[in-house]
C-alpha cells in the first residue's frame, strides 16, 4: 500500500528521528509510518464534547516495539500502553480486512471523566503482523 499524499508531500504521519531511535533501542518490532487512520466516536462524552457517532480521518503512525504500542494520530500518541499494562487487556485488538487493523476500547480506560467507545482503525500492510505479536504477549489478549 503506498504512502499518503500527505506524507509523501508534507510529511504528516512521520515519526520524528529521535523517537524512531527511541523505538529501536526499545526492541522494534513492527513500525509503519505515513498511513491512513481514522478514530470514531461512539456514544461520547468527555472534555467538554459529546458525540453520538462521529469519525476523523488522519495521516498516522503504528509502533510495536518489545516493551509498548504506540499509535500516532498526525504527530500526537494517541494510544501509548506498555506490554505489561493491564490496561492493555482491555484493548480490543482485531483485523476488519486484510490491511485495517483496529484498537478499540472504553474512552474512560485512558480518561476517567470519559465515557463511551473509541474505534482507531489504521491501514497498513503490517496489520496481520502488528496483531499476530500482539497475541504472543503472555497477558494474553
Amino acid at each position: 500500500m503506498a504512502k499518503t499524499f500527505l506524507y509523501r508531500f508534507f510529511g504528516i504521519g512521520k515519526l520524528p528521528a529521535k523517537l524512531v531511535e527511541e523505538f529501536h533501542a526499545e526492541g522494534l518490532v513492527a513500525i509503519d509510518e505515513g498511513i491512513r487512520g481514522t478514530l470514531t466516536f461512539i456514544d461520547f462524552r468527555g472534555g467538554g464534547r459529546y458525540s453520538n457517532w462521529r469519525r476523523l480521518w488522519f495521516g498516522a503512525a503504528i509502533v510495536l516495539t518489545q516493551k509498548r504500542f504506540v499509535a500516532y494520530m498526525r504527530r500526537q500518541p494517541a494510544i501509548d500502553v506498555a506490554l505489561d499494562d493491564p490496561r492493555l487487556n482491555k484493548i480490543e485488538f482485531c483485523i476488519e480486512d486484510p490491511e485495517t487493523f483496529v484498537a478499540a476500547f472504553d474512552a474512560g480506560l485512558f480518561q476517567r471523566n470519559w465515557s463511551g467507545r473509541l474505534e482507531y482503525r489504521f491501514t497498513t500492510p503490517k496489520s496481520m503482523q502488528v496483531l499476530a505479536s500482539l497475541q504472543k504477549i503472555p497477558s494474553g489478549i
